[in-house]
């Protein structure tokens, strides 16, 4: 799936993958009051296998097919570090 990752305006290493086609803008009001204003960051190919920084493929891609979207949130120092 080819997908569209946004940074969030509010708050740093948050991030929001959509696929390609969808329009942000249609993201549920709750959703963009907590992560600000979508902006491009960059657009990947994302397979079940595929390896990323912060997240499992396969996770990715269920939560956007079962939700329209995937929200990374980011590292918690307390436990991930």
């Amino acid at each position: 799936m080819i997908c569209q990752v946004y940074r969030s305006s509010k708050r740093d290493e948050m991030y929001l993958f959509l696929p390609a086609q969808a329009d942000p803008a249609k993201l549920p009001e709750s959703l963009l009051k907590q992560f600000g204003r979508p902006e491009p960051a960059l657009r990947l190919d994302i397979s079940p296998g595929r390896k990323l920084a912060r997240a499992d493929a396969a996770q990715v891609l269920e939560a956007i097919r079962a939700q329209g979207f995937y929200l990374q949130m980011p590292p918690n120092p307390l436990v991930d570090g």
